[in-house]
């Protein structure tokens, strides 16, 4: 969440640019809404991958887990 709010306070330059185009609010949210999930399952990943990699132990992402922690994101 605080990824997201960054990147929105960040760039209400470019959210204004796409709103005088046309864009409406529920674009704009999904836009950042994707790409928060994108880079939270990017981190998720890549960290999990570094703490098995240096602790020894093997590595379980299951690919339902992850789609199940979107769908309960998303409601």
């Amino acid at each position: 969440m605080n990824i997201m709010l960054v990147s929105v306070t960040e760039r209400t330059r470019e959210i204004g640019i796409r709103m005088s185009l046309g864009a409406t609010r529920f674009q704009i949210l999904t836009q950042f809404l994707i790409e928060s999930i994108i880079i939270g399952i990017i981190f998720g990943l890549s960290g999990s991958a570094l703490i098995s990699y240096f602790v020894g132990w093997p590595s379980l992402i299951s690919l339902p887990v992850i789609i199940i922690g979107i769908l309960f994101l998303c409601l």
